[in-house]
């Protein structure tokens, strides 16, 4: 076990593998289901994380005035090649150095015109720190999902959800949408 240990950690520290990997042969049993969730979208209006069920969640916190912006654009790509499968989440968020700047109807305009975006977004939220969402607050609670703990470290992270609402990795910022990695567990 301390081998493997070992071996997980030297591979996160490499440059792109920011995978987390669950390694607990036991996880720890959740406190909250990600479909209990709610969160206000980007037009004002509520909606519960239910409303995904059966399908792959891409949850992913996002601005505007990054390096990593242009990630849209794969993110589409990637919404548009499964979408019978999938749903991404978009979460604008100001907390990396202020490059999410704009106001919500700034955001919805800026991804429609630069990037096409079509999946949902949502209002501008806090994503990390005691004031995080609710949403992110799961995602980085191992209590609460069962095993990851890890909150972004940067815009563009990365968090997938099974079908049955199970979280199954959280990939870094310098992790793209169409990468093999992701490919390969949306198959």
């Amino acid at each position: 076990m301390k081998k493997i240990l070992f071996i997980a950690a030297i591979i996160a520290l490499l440059p792109g593998c920011s995978k987390e990997i669950n390694i607990n042969e036991k996880p720890i049993k959740t406190t909250t289901s990600f479909y209990d969730l709610k969160a206000e979208s980007i037009d004002g209006k509520a909606v519960s994380m239910s409303e995904y069920k059966g399908k792959y969640i891409m949850v992913v916190n996002t601005a505007s005035k990054c390096g990593y912006t242009y990630q849209y654009e794969g993110l589409e790509e990637l919404y548009q090649k499964h979408k019978d499968k999938l749903i991404i989440l978009g979460f604008p968020s100001n907390d990396f150095l202020w490059q999410e700047p704009g106001s919500n109807e700034k955001i919805k305009t800026f991804c429609k015109i630069n990037y096409g975006v079509t999946f949902p977004l949502f209002a501008k939220i806090v994503v990390k720190g005691k004031k995080k969402h609710p949403v992110f607050a799961w995602l980085t609670d191992h209590t609460l999902n069962g095993w990851q703990k890890k909150s972004p470290g940067w815009n563009f992270n990365k968090y997938l959800i099974d079908k049955s609402g199970k979280l199954i990795a959280h990939f870094g910022s310098k992790v793209e949408p169409l990468s093999e990695e992701i490919e390969t567990l949306l198959k």
